[in-house]
């Protein structure tokens, strides 16, 4: 398998850049994003703060994050639920920026970006 990593601050246009390359070498796209948005989302719903490691960790053990794809978009599903039409928010995106400075989050999500 190979994969592509494309690395820089929000906004920059990584995604879009991502799913052309994709397209156009036959590539599978995979929202890492998105993922990281699914975490911040669980953790809003609890009430937690997506910062603070210590309440975040001991709750991960609950959350499963799925991508599927269908008719060539990707879906994100948390806990079973289609969550993709909830996970572009400012309010989420804030949240997965958080969640996505735990380094036990980032190996927490691995396996799912690797499935």
């Amino acid at each position: 398998m190979i994969a592509v990593a494309i690395d820089g601050p929000a906004g920059a246009g990584k995604s879009t850049i991502a799913r052309r390359a994709a397209k156009e070498l036959g590539f599978l796209y995979v929202d890492t994003g998105a993922l990281y948005r699914a975490v911040g989302l669980f953790m809003l719903e609890r009430g937690v703060d997506p910062g603070d490691a210590e309440a975040v960790c001991p709750l991960l053990k609950g959350v499963s994050v799925d991508l599927n794809y269908r008719g060539g978009a990707q879906r994100v599903f948390l806990c079973g639920k289609d969550v993709e039409d909830r996970i572009r928010s400012p309010r989420v995106s804030m949240a997965a920026s958080r969640v996505s400075a735990i380094p036990q989050v980032r190996r927490f999500l691995l396996s799912a970006q690797r499935r």
